[in-house]
């Protein structure tokens, strides 16, 4: 108890220090000299960059609160620099607020926001649930097969509930009951693998899956905005998913080495999630509703520019407004506003913002070329590009606590970096893709992620037990990310 205590006043002390530091380094920055080539409002956009980065890695207050504080700062601080157009005219506050909220206007937006339904849809009919104890039913009652269970659980929910957290919140009852019912303690190492599992396997389909995170969103919005692609489900999926595919299987060897569980049987296991399967009853009409919308949903999503031409984000919200319909509905609004978190939705928005303002100020492309010059990139092999870009990002994310506001903040200057580096052949869009894969990682601390932070509520592994799994797990993925730069992605030409 007196650990917890003292735990919360560091972190009480932490987030303290955070806002000051933040409010100090936004200062230092606007008062420091213009650099050579940087207009006014791109130098007073890095100091905000540098403000939002340091809120967002201590957590000093919360996202919601922090977008509307960067909104607010953007729309004051750019509205008192000079037009670049007009350097005599100030911006002002009219047109710096509609920079501001720019990125509310973006079609990814529009995607994140379905997937957020579809999640609540999901939850309130208990589909998610099913799925889950349907597939463990399946799986026997060795601790093994009962971890290959966990993970493949991770897999398929990836494809049909299009938010991490509510996946992992979904998952931890259904194992906490399981670790409860074959009277397993709970900090046994048995049960520590499975919480792990539960978040480490999301985490990894949420590189394989487009629609599995709203990182991949940013990522996709930013790709549209600077470089004028776009990139389908379904060719995502080509890239993404063996690469996820092979890290499962690198998952379950590494949490049987790192955490062997005690037993190698547990008894009565299936006949315990047979019963909870059982308790279930008979699907309702309205998870039969949403599974049909799912799959159909699915369906379009995985032929976009093969069959049809209607994008990701159209068809996601054709499905919403399908389920939300009176009668033939699976849900009405009162029932799916209180199930989404607003504050993800308006996270993103104020994402996209930062990082457009940070495009049209030039503060990416002037901040692009620094990091091109400190990093040497300029003449560097590709895959040393992607190898120096990678394990940067794997360093940085250590610090941030949502892979959402790290590809806020850095996607847009990846791009442009990428921009800048005089090396031949960089595929841009390819490599800017493969680098949303590292930001997606987070597998080292249990704050790195929002579903690594519902898994270590459960009280089942100790933060030691994460970084040991973790540390492996992210040198794998790594290195996976090398291996299948210099062969499969170089062969289907993203590389």
């Amino acid at each position: 108890m007196e650990k917890k205590s003292e735990a919360r006043n560091e972190n009480g002390a932490a987030k303290r220090y955070g806002l000051l530091l933040a409010l100090a380094a936004l200062t230092a920055v606007i008062l420091l000299p213009t650099p050579a080539g940087l207009p006014v409002a791109g130098h007073r956009m890095l100091g905000i960059l540098v403000f939002s980065i340091i809120v967002w890695m201590s957590d000093c207050i919360s996202y919601p609160v922090s977008a509307a504080v960067i909104i607010a700062l953007i729309a004051f601080i750019l509205g008192l620099a000079p037009d670049m157009a007009a350097p005599n005219k100030l911006i002002g506050t009219t047109q710096a607020l509609t920079i501001a909220l720019s990125g509310f206007s973006n079609t990814a937006l529009a995607l994140v926001g379905g997937a957020l339904f579809i999640a609540a849809a999901m939850t309130k009919t208990g589909l998610d649930k099913r799925i889950a104890l349907l597939v463990l039913s399946k799986i026997g009652a060795k601790t093994n097969r009962i971890l290959i269970g966990v993970i493949l659980v991770g897999l398929i929910l990836s494809f049909f509930v299009p938010s991490t957290t509510a996946r992992v919140s979904c998952m931890v009852p259904i194992v906490m009951g399981i670790i409860s019912a074959f009277g397993v303690n709970k900090k046994s190492r048995f049960a520590g693998i499975l919480m792990i599992a539960t978040a480490q396997a999301d985490s990894i389909w949420n590189v394989g899956i487009k629609t599995a995170a709203a990182q991949n969103m940013i990522a996709m919005g930013f790709i549209e905005k600077q470089l004028g692609q776009t990139i389908s489900w379904m060719e995502w999926f080509i890239a993404a998913a063996p690469f996820a595919a092979i890290m499962s299987v690198v998952l379950y060897f590494v949490l049987l080495k790192v955490m062997p569980p005690e037993m190698k049987e547990v008894p009565g296991g299936k006949e315990t999630v047979a019963k909870a399967l059982q308790e279930l009853g008979a699907m309702s009409l309205a998870e039969k509703k949403l599974l049909a919308l799912s799959l159909v949903l699915l369906f379009f999503w995985s032929t976009e520019k093969i069959l049809h031409s209607f994008d990701t984000s159209s068809t996601t919200l054709a499905a919403i407004a399908l389920m939300l319909l009176p009668g033939i509905g699976i849900m009405n609004w009162k029932e799916a506003q209180d199930r989404i978190p607003w504050g993800t939705l308006v996270l993103f928005g104020t994402g996209i913002s930062l990082g457009s303002a940070l495009l049209s100020t030039k503060a990416a492309a002037w901040l692009a070329q620094f990091v091109v010059v400190w990093f040497g990139l300029q003449t560097m092999p590709i895959i040393g590009i992607l190898a120096s870009l990678a394990a940067f990002l794997i360093v940085i994310h250590l610090g941030f606590a949502s892979a959402t506001a790290l590809a806020a903040a850095i996607i847009p200057i990846l791009i442009s970096v990428l921009q800048s580096v005089k090396t031949p052949g960089v595929n841009v869009v390819g490599m800017t893709m493969i680098l949303q894969y590292v930001i997606s990682f987070g597998f080292i601390l249990p704050v790195n992620a929002p579903q690594n932070m519902v898994a270590y509520g459960t009280e089942t592994f100790e933060v030691k037990d994460f970084i040991k799994t973790g540390v492996p797990l992210t040198l794998a993925a790594y290195l996976l990310i090398l291996l299948l730069g210099m062969t499969y992605w170089k062969w289907i030409g993203i590389m």
